[in-house]
């Protein structure tokens, strides 16, 4: 049984959709958690049927309101009972169902843009927590918003058997790396002590790498710059002559390519990094 707090949820203005989970369960980011940009984010757990991933984002992308997907999943599932699902659909309006046979404590809440729930819970503090985190972060970009959630739940008490996994997943179009696909992120931690923390830790890391930042704080590179950033490419062994291309292949090598985009303007992310060098 996946004894799971997660919260589904959408930023229609960014037009992305996300879910993010914890469970002492191994692995919970490869069961619980579905989503598809312009359609929904779902979450299915407690006695986990994981077709109602495909089924759901099925019904979803025909048009169904969440209240009428999570309607027709369980009304279609014998062991209903024992289920849990969240969804919210393209329009950010958001659904949550706990079957009667869900062990306590369990429950669930929704608001605008986000289902929350959980079970075999400390108590209902721990969904009281999601959603109230939620609707307290609006303007931060919707993963920081699904970890802050997280760490809000844990800290009220959490997966009553204790933690193991936890998983993000945010989607938009053309959001993933290069712009070919639409996962923006889709970060695990599968078995730790304090999942939560990591998966933070990790969501870090991603964001440095792949994050983006405004147009309009990037720098004009100068002269001075200019010289600057070949000195201090040349003595990473990164010499060749032209900048645009030394700075792609250091870059390249540090895995920050999705922040570099020629010589005449640097990400002030990229320069920090290349002086912290």
């Amino acid at each position: 049984m996946i004894s799971t707090y997660s919260i589904v949820a959408c930023d229609l203005e960014a037009r992305e959709w996300g879910v993010a989970v914890q469970s002492k369960f191994l692995a919970v980011g490869a069961a619980v958690p579905a989503a598809e940009p312009e359609v929904c984010a779902i979450a299915t757990q407690a006695w986990a049927n994981l077709a109602y991933r495909p089924q759901g984002l099925g019904l979803l992308r025909e048009g169904h309101s969440a209240d009428d997907v999570v309607r027709t999943l369980v009304g279609a599932d014998e062991g209903r009972e024992q289920r849990q699902v969240g969804v919210v659909d393209a329009h950010g309006r958001a659904a949550t169902y706990t079957g009667s046979g869900c062990s306590e404590w369990a429950g669930g809440t929704t608001g605008p843009g986000y289902a929350a729930q959980g079970n075999i819970l400390v108590s209902a503090a721990t969904v009281d927590a999601l959603a109230s985190t939620f609707e307290r972060s609006q303007g931060l970009p919707l993963a920081e918003r699904l970890l802050g959630c997280l760490a809000a739940a844990q800290a009220a008490g959490g997966d009553r058997r204790g933690q193991q996994s936890a998983a993000l997943l945010v989607v938009r179009k053309d959001g993933g790396y290069g712009g070919t696909s639409d996962v923006a992120a889709d970060l695990r931690v599968d078995d730790h002590p304090r999942p939560v923390e990591e998966l933070e830790r990790i969501w870090r890391i991603h964001d440095l790498l792949f994050g983006s930042t405004p147009d309009a704080e990037w720098l004009d590179v100068d002269a001075a710059l200019a010289a600057e950033l070949r000195e201090r490419l040349e003595a990473l062994g990164y010499g060749d002559p032209d900048l645009a291309d030394a700075l792609a292949a250091w870059a390249g090598t540090e895995n920050f390519e999705e922040r570099v985009r020629g010589a005449e303007r640097i990400d002030p992310v990229i320069l920090e990094q290349l002086r912290a060098r």
